[in-house]
C-alpha cells in the first residue's frame, strides 16, 4: 500500500541574518576571483546588532576592500538607513584575515596521486581535495504538470514564496515588508508523488503600523502565495498562517546573530536527502564541501533527466589532498529501470569526480557565487550561472544505460 505521509522544508529571504552573511562571504569570493581566478577563499562572516565580522584563510594575489564589499552588500539586500534598525552605511566592519594554511594549499597543490606517483601525468591529478568528507546531490521527477527543476517540491516552493516576497519588496508593491523573512511548506506525499498542499507559512518583518489580518496577510496571500503555487497544487484548504507570534517588527542582525552556513538545509534540498554538514558559501572550488556537492547534483540532475531513475541521491566522500574520491554511491530509492549495481558502476566510469575535472567541465573559477547566496544552490536555471543545473549528459547517458 502507498504511504501517505506530509514533508516540509522552510526557506528565507537574502535579508535573514545568516543569510547575508553569507552573501558577504559570497560576495568577497566573487570580488577575488573577478581578478585572481586561482586565488583560495575559506570566507566566514558574523553579523550582529550594528556590526560586521569577517574572517578566514584568503590566499590571492589581488587587493580586495573587504570593509567596501561588506558595505554595498549589507545595502544592496536592503538594511540601508535607520529603518530596519541595521545600516550598512554606519554599521561596523570588522576583519581578521590570514592566508591559507601552506599544510592544506600542500596537498591541494599537488594531489597525493601525483605526490606518490601512483598515477600518470594527468592534468586531472593535480589538483587534491581541499577538504575531506561527504557531499550529496539529488534530484528528483516528482511531478510531469508542472516544472521544479527535478527539485523536491516543498524546498523548490519555499524558495519561489521567498523569493516572490522579497522582488515584491523590492518593486515596492508590498513597501512595508522588511528584509528579513521565512517561508515554510508542508506538502502532502503519496509514495514520492507530491499531492497537495497541508500548509504554508510566511514569516515576514514588517512596518510598526501594519495589521497582519487585515492587510499583511491578504497581501501575501494576492501577491506573493497565489502567483507562485501551481494549479495543480492549489486548493482552498490550505493552511495559510502568517506570522503566528502577532508581530515582527524587530528582524534581521539587530533580533538575531547571522553566521555564515548556519542554513545548510535552505541551501540544499530541504531535508529530503543526506546532509554531509559542509556549508558552501565564502568558498573557492577547491573546496568540495562546495565543488563537490554542485557536481554531485549535477550528476544526479542527469542521471533522472536521461530517464534511467525517477529518484536519485549521488553521495560522494573525499580525503584531503587525494583527487580521486574515496567513495560514489548511488541511492535510487527503488526507482531504477536497470540494474542498480550495474547503474553505479557506470556513474563511476562516466563523471570525472575528481577536483580538478569539476572545476574544469562546470567552469567554477568565475565570480558566480554571491547569486547562490539567497533561495537555494540548486534547481535554478543554468542561464543564471548555474552550471551544474545542465542537463547535458542525459543523453549520452541514457545510451549508454539501454545496454546494462
Amino acid at each position: 500500500m502507498t504511504r501517505r505521509y506530509l514533508f516540509t522544508s522552510e526557506s528565507v529571504t537574502e535579508g535573514h541574518p545568516d543569510k547575508l552573511a553569507d552573501r558577504i562571504s559570497d560576495a568577497i569570493l566573487d570580488t577575488i576571483l573577478a581578478d585572481d581566478p586561482q586565488g583560495r577563499v575559506a570566507c566566514e562572516t558574523l553579523v550582529t546588532t550594528g556590526l560586521v565580522m569577517i574572517a578566514g584563510e584568503i590566499t590571492t594575489d589581488t587587493y580586495v576592500d573587504i570593509n567596501k564589499v561588506a558595505r554595498q552588500t549589507v545595502r544592496e539586500v536592503g538594511y540601508e538607513g535607520s529603518r530596519w534598525g541595521f545600516d550598512g552605511l554606519t554599521c561596523g566592519v570588522q576583519a581578521a584575515i590570514q592566508e591559507q594554511s601552506a599544510d592544506i594549499a600542500m596537498g591541494v597543490d599537488h594531489a597525493f596521486e601525483q605526490r606518490s606517483g601512483e598515477v600518470g601525468d594527468d592534468q586531472m591529478n593535480k589538483v587534491g581535495a581541499g577538504d575531506q568528507g561527504m557531499m550529496f546531490g539529488y534530484a528528483s521527477n516528482e511531478r510531469e504538470d508542472f516544472d521544479t527543476e527535478l527539485m523536491p517540491t516543498p524546498i523548490w516552493l519555499a524558495h519561489r514564496l521567498a523569493g516572490q516576497m522579497a522582488a515584491k519588496r523590492k518593486s515596492g508593491e508590498l513597501p512595508y515588508l522588511g528584509p528579513d523573512g521565512k517561508t515554510q511548506v508542508t506538502i502532502a506525499y503519496e509514495g514520492n508523488r507530491p499531492v497537495s498542499i497541508d500548509t504554508i507559512l510566511i514569516s515576514s518583518q514588517h512596518a510598526h503600523d501594519v495589521d497582519i489580518e487585515t492587510l499583511l496577510k491578504p497581501d501575501l496571500m494576492e501577491h506573493v502565495v497565489k502567483p507562485m503555487v501551481p494549479e495543480a497544487l492549489w486548493s482552498d484548504n490550505i493552511r495559510f498562517l502568517v506570522n503566528p507570534t502577532g508581530r515582527f517588527e524587530i528582524g534581521g542582525p539587530l533580533a538575531d546573530t547571522g553566521l555564515t552556513g548556519r542554513k545548510i538545509i535552505v541551501d540544499s534540498y530541504g531535508g529530503m536527502c543526506s546532509q554531509g554538514g559542509g556549508c558552501f558559501s565564502g568558498k573557492d572550488p577547491t573546496k568540495v564541501d562546495r565543488s563537490g556537492a554542485y557536481f554531485a547534483r549535477y550528476v544526479a540532475k542527469n542521471i533522472v533527466a536521461s530517464g534511467v531513475v525517477d529518484l536519485c541521491e549521488v553521495r560522494i566522500a573525499y580525503a584531503i589532498g587525494v583527487a580521486r574520491p574515496v567513495s560514489v554511491n548511488i541511492d535510487d530509492r527503488g526507482t531504477a529501470k536497470v540494474d542498480p549495481q550495474k547503474l553505479e558502476d557506470l556513474v563511476s566510469d562516466f563523471f570525472d569526480f575528481r577536483p580538478a575535472a569539476i572545476i574544469q567541465n562546470l567552469d567554477l573559477r568565475r565570480p558566480i557565487y554571491k547569486a547562490t547566496s539567497a533561495y537555494g544552490h540548486f534547481g535554478r536555471p543554468a542561464e543564471d550561472g548555474f552550471p551544474w543545473e545542465v542537463t547535458d549528459k542525459a543523453e549520452e547517458f541514457a545510451k549508454l544505460a539501454r545496454d546494462l
